[in-house]
């Protein structure tokens, strides 16, 4: 593309910002910070082969998970970057147990929730990692910041979204008008516009789930995989599996080809492992601006109503027919067992 015709992200957020005559340019700032602190990390990770940033931390995060020592990075790395805005009262993290209340910023009206390293296992392979982040207008004014605040359904998200380091890192965001992707420009260093306007297609050829615990899915998810790899010429069947092992890029492979995601309930894991605030509902706010459909399976995703920071629940979401199908196929099997 012609430099001429570049659009850079803070020139899109400037001109998506004049359509609105009362915006202050409160999310501009936030942006920015996360755009800054994306390119911190972004160049850690190219790197991360040369310096002694893999490997484990030694410590264990409020998931009792093993941290690695880049989520470690890009936590405090974000966490610095969203507290220098000026417009964020408080920060919530994958990575840490409780809120993070912004000094000095009581009565600032944004909260942010992040994922700072979504896919870490994945660091020390070179697979494709990333961050998820999605940003909540605070509702309670009349007394101090409180994790009341951050306890809001997804549906209340003002934006959200994920950079992605791939083979090239990418911005992909919303602010409730559409997806827009961005990939960073190494030699200018500026995020570029590159995927204007994303739809996801209605239809897939592509399901993604640990098949390792199939045995241990509800029925219907069980009947739909078997579905999934049923030879039938008018519905583009068998579909291909594929599964990173990071939701993030999974998300994004099938968000733009179209797919389904599922993170079934299972006998280890009877709420699914995702977590509700910072993956399921950034991600479901995305691919419902995009066309698609994200669901618990009892529940559309933007409409459950948090209980606490690190919920877990189930997941499917991607194209819309394929979640629909899915879903259906769960149906059948709880009115079946109703019937019994």
């Amino acid at each position: 593309m012609p430099y001429s015709k570049l659009i850079t992200l803070e020139q899109f957020i400037v001109d998506q910002q004049s359509l609105y005559k009362d915006a202050q340019g409160s999310l501009s700032k936030i942006f920015r910070s996360l755009e800054l602190a994306a390119k911190v990390v972004n160049r850690d990770v190219r790197k991360a082969g040369l310096v002694d940033i893999l490997g484990n931390h030694g410590a264990t995060n409020v998931q009792g998970e093993e941290q690695k020592k880049l989520d470690v990075i890009a936590n405090d790395v974000f966490l610095a970057a969203i507290s220098r805005s000026g417009e964020v009262c408080m920060i919530i993290s994958e990575e840490m147990d409780e809120v993070y209340y912004v000094e000095g910023a009581e009565n600032e009206k944004y909260i942010v929730a992040m994922d700072p390293l979504d896919g870490s296992s994945n660091i020390d392979v070179n697979a494709s990692i990333g961050t998820i982040f999605s940003i909540y207008r605070r509702t309670n004014f009349t007394e101090k910041p409180s994790v009341t605040d951050c306890l809001q359904k997804g549906k209340h998200q003002v934006a959200a979204g994920y950079f992605i380091y791939g083979s090239s890192t990418m911005l992909v965001y919303t602010t409730g008008m559409g997806v827009n992707g961005f990939t960073l420009d190494d030699s200018i260093q500026e995020f570029c516009l590159s995927h204007p306007n994303i739809t996801t297609p209605d239809d897939g050829k592509i399901y993604s789930v640990n098949e390792g615990n199939l045995n241990e899915f509800p029925e219907g998810v069980q009947e739909y995989v078997a579905y999934c790899k049923e030879k039938d010429k008018a519905t583009n069947r068998p579909y291909s599996a594929r599964y990173i092992g990071s939701l993030i890029a999974d998300f994004h492979r099938n968000l733009l080809k179209g797919g389904i995601y599922m993170y079934p309930s299972t006998e280890k894991a009877p709420n699914g492992k995702l977590r509700l605030m910072y993956e399921l509902n950034p991600m479901a706010f995305l691919v419902e601006q995009a066309g698609g459909l994200a669901h618990t399976g009892s529940a559309r995703v933007l409409d459950v109503k948090p209980t606490e920071l690190h919920q877990r629940v189930p997941l499917y979401i991607g194209s819309k027919n394929m979640v629909e199908k899915v879903l259906g196929m769960m149906v059948s099997e709880e009115l079946q067992e109703a019937s019994l």
